[in-house]
């Protein structure tokens, strides 16, 4: 019996779980590398259920760890056990309805905890479209991505979370409600209190409800796949993509060979787009013809600055060059694990970082593999470390952590970032006191105690 017994009957009974076999999903991340531990899982269907849980983890001094699809990378949602004390996970799945749809407008208002790939399906029906994608749509849900402020592949045109949310609702740790969910173009009265939440990681707040920015649908959508020798090759053919497509370029995805290689191992139902052996490749797609994507390639292959190039002749084929792009961490898992990085760097600076990454890597710890790819549109890699073949999982326990410092040191030397996209969590939140600037530290933990002087809410995330 757990010592939070008589304290939980305070809560309806309905909202409350508390069998191991319950809690068991929400207790390790994705990843299955990391678990914790929690009293209880606790499952609100509305904001009142909300307060009236975060004005019982007040009074009770209770963690309260909001989890949406638990899909995060970084142990943001994973439950702390002692010495933190006690703590539950809130889940908002329950709260997960398309709540209302404006095409005129282009908002869409819904749950925090509506699935990506709900949002997606309902805008669709509607006319329109939600423009941010990531692999995990059909389990990460919308609180959970404001949350992280999450990107996904179509930052290049519109941006991260923090670009499309218009509006939200969250109940803050003392239990009053933060009613920003106005759906307002334009809006100056005062601070813009939700964009503190956004990329929070519930650590100021739980947010239940948000306003969306839609864009129109897609007139014309076109897809390829490019066989380059180097980064430097890549940025050559998105200088020239834009200028002669424009704002239309949606995606630019990076994989180098490795990462393909692994996952077409891994995923024996997946086909490379081309024929011959390329050291990187290039996902790309435009909101346009495909007649303005195949010019360009012939162009850029005309100048040497790619080696050769396929264009989707159908969605069919469109879908299957995203599938790969989308299961390289699942066949990632699959091989047994890695050091992940999902770093950022100014992208005129990729091929300089990436060169040294290689070089020093393999000077520290020889036989280890750079497992690149990501979003080099926008300057953000998931620049992953493979252990040495045979070397796992002890050498990811006993060398993997000094790798990713001196990646890491290396990342701040180009004055990128160590999270771009994944959040800080618990995983980085050593290297975020170790390397980030101290002015903004301490305006954060300022923040924090003011709105959360009893440090309920996500306990031991984002600070060390």
């Amino acid at each position: 019996m757990s010592s939070l017994s008589p304290a939980l009957a305070e809560l309806p009974a309905d909202i409350v779980r508390t069998a191991p076999d319950d809690l068991a999903p929400h207790l390790t991340d994705w990843r299955g590398q990391k678990t914790g531990s929690a009293d209880a899982l606790l499952l609100p269907r509305s904001t009142a259920e909300v307060v009236a849980i975060v004005e019982w983890a007040g009074r009770h001094g209770v963690g309260l760890v909001p989890q949406g699809g638990n899909t995060g990378l970084v142990g943001g949602g994973v439950p702390e056990p002692a010495p933190h004390g006690p703590a539950v996970i809130l889940s908002l799945r329950r709260m997960n309805a398309i709540e209302s749809i404006d095409p005129a407008g282009l908002v869409l208002v819904a749950g925090a905890g509506a699935i990506l790939a709900n949002v997606h399906e309902a805008a669709e029906q509607a006319g329109c479209r939600f423009p941010l994608s990531l692999g995990a749509k059909g389990s990460a849900t919308i609180g959970g991505l404001v949350s992280t402020n999450a990107g996904g592949v179509q930052v290049l045109r519109h941006g991260t979370m923090r670009a499309l949310v218009l509006g939200l609702e969250a109940v803050l740790p003392d239990g009053s409600v933060l009613d920003q969910l106005s759906a307002l173009r334009k809006d100056n009265s005062g601070y813009d209190l939700k964009q503190l939440l956004i990329g929070a990681e519930g650590t100021l707040g739980v947010v239940t409800r948000v306003a969306l920015r839609l864009s129109p649908a897609l007139v014309a959508r076109s897809t390829g796949w490019v066989g380059l020798d180097s980064p430097e090759q890549a940025l050559a053919v998105l200088k020239r993509l834009r200028a002669e497509a424009g704002e239309t370029v949606e995606s630019f995805e990076l994989i180098a060979a490795e990462a393909l290689e692994l996952t077409l191992h891994h995923m024996p139902a997946l086909k490379s787009p081309l024929q011959g052996k390329h050291r990187y490749h290039v996902l790309i797609e435009l909101g346009g013809p495909s007649d303005m994507l195949e010019s360009v390639l012939m162009a850029a292959i005309e100048a040497g600055e790619a080696e050769d190039a396929a264009i989707a002749a159908s969605d069919a084929q469109a879908e299957a060059m995203w599938l790969i792009r989308e299961t390289i961490p699942e066949a990632e898992k699959r091989d047994g694990g890695s050091i992940k990085n999902d770093i950022s760097v100014a992208v005129a600076d990729i091929p300089a970082f990436h060169a040294e990454a290689v070089q020093m890597l393999e000077a520290a710890y020889p036989g280890t593999r750079p497992f690149v790819f990501g979003h080099l549109g926008d300057g953000n890699l998931h620049w992953n470390i493979l252990p040495p073949p045979g070397a796992q999982p002890l050498w990811l326990k006993q060398e993997g952590e000094q790798a990713r410092h001196l990646l890491h040191d290396l990342i701040a030397q180009h004055q990128g970032s160590i999270s771009a996209e994944h959040g800080i969590g618990t995983l980085k939140a050593a290297e975020l006191a170790r390397l980030g600037n101290p002015a903004k530290l301490a305006a954060m933990r300022a923040i924090k105690s003011a709105l959360d002087p009893q440090g309920i809410m996500n306990p031991a995330k984002l600070f060390a």
